[in-house]
């Protein structure tokens, strides 16, 4: 059996999940690299080689093709040999993608999945316009599957649009920047998650309450994953996230450790709050202080804490699915979350 063709990290939690269950992972291995296929000819598809080069830049630098998974075990809770699963798989990476090219715009990033960002490498308005293009690609592969597909598929894209345009414009009052952070993660990143799980169980018509059910494990463990890419972005490396540590901080993100340090009453919230009021707060050296008081500040457990509870629900809702390799895989997955920031 060969392995998936994705980066190291990508196969690490492909292993990982399945290491117990081999007869689950021959099947999903063969499955994602029939997806891994089928993305390289989307993208050389368009009939400008401009638009194939960009629309495939970030599916060529790989990642850990985390959606596709899901939406390949959201399809093991029916016939995962199903019509259409792969192209299923396929339409959850594409839009995985586009929101990472127009992410990557919004936080001018420079690097995504050890390479460079789309807009570092172009332009803006270039990253905008190839996400455009994966978005349409995804919807027209989508109008191909069950019936309810293009509608979930555009449900999901207008929650990560009004993700976006809630974490532009920010909080209406200071005292609700959390439930401002929770209402933005959710329509951004446990959108996503969820409309892969359920858009595999769908295509392989699994049963509707599995369905749901699969949709509301993706949205706890959305959650919590994007707190797990939260603390990631302070105590992790480049090399090991494969974007830049602090790039939140550096940008004015408020991720869940900086609103939860800031809201501290000790002098390290205070030194923070002093870094985070200047402008060039986060930049060179104040850079280099602000990342540092929040590795050494009790808001990083807090923020593990608030994970945790997320993962905690997710595994109750798990209980519901039929037991058997899938639901042990999304088992493990949620360990996979509350070790990875650890």
């Amino acid at each position: 059996m060969s392995a998936p063709t994705v980066t190291m990290r990508g196969r690490s939690l492909f292993f990982r999940l399945t290491m117990r269950e081999k007869q689950l992972q021959r099947r999903l291995s063969r499955s994602l690299e029939q997806v891994e296929s089928r993305l390289a000819e989307c993208t050389a598809q368009a009939t400008d080689p401009r638009v194939a080069e960009i629309a495939g830049h970030l599916v060529a630098a790989g990642g850990k093709r985390m959606r596709p998974l899901l939406t390949l075990l959201g399809a093991e809770f029916g016939d995962p040999q199903a019509m259409g699963v792969i192209e299923a798989a396929v339409v959850s990476e594409l839009v995985h993608t586009a929101s990472l090219y127009h992410d990557d715009v919004m936080d001018a990033a420079l690097i995504r999945h050890g390479a460079a960002s789309v807009n570092a490498r172009w332009n803006n308005t270039v990253a905008v316009r190839g996400g455009n293009w994966l978005l349409a690609k995804a919807a027209q592969l989508s109008a191909e599957l069950d019936v309810a597909a293009p509608s979930l598929q555009a449900r999901t894209c207008e929650r990560l649009v009004r993700g976006q345009m809630q974490e532009l414009t920010g909080p209406a009052r200071p005292e609700g920047a959390l439930s401002h952070y929770f209402g933005v993660i959710s329509d951004k990143s446990a959108s996503l998650i969820s409309f892969s799980l359920k858009l595999g169980a769908l295509q392989a018509g699994a049963h509707a309450q599995v369905c749901d059910a699969l949709a509301e494990y993706g949205e706890q463990l959305g959650v919590a994953f994007q707190i797990s890419d939260d603390l990631l972005d302070v105590t992790s490396s480049s090399e090991l996230s494969g974007k830049e540590q602090g790039k939140d901080l550096a940008v004015g993100v408020a991720s869940l450790p900086v609103l939860l340090a800031l809201a501290d009453d000790d002098p390290r919230g205070d030194e923070l709050r002093t870094l985070l009021a200047d402008p060039s707060g986060t930049q060179g050296h104040a850079h280099s202080r602000a990342l540092a008081l929040l590795q050494e500040s009790p808001a990083m457990d807090r923020a593990r804490a608030i994970m945790n509870g997320h993962l905690d629900k997710a595994r109750s809702v798990l209980a519901e699915l039929p037991a058997g390799p899938p639901r042990r895989a999304l088992d493990t997955l949620c360990d996979f979350v509350a070790s990875r920031s650890q």
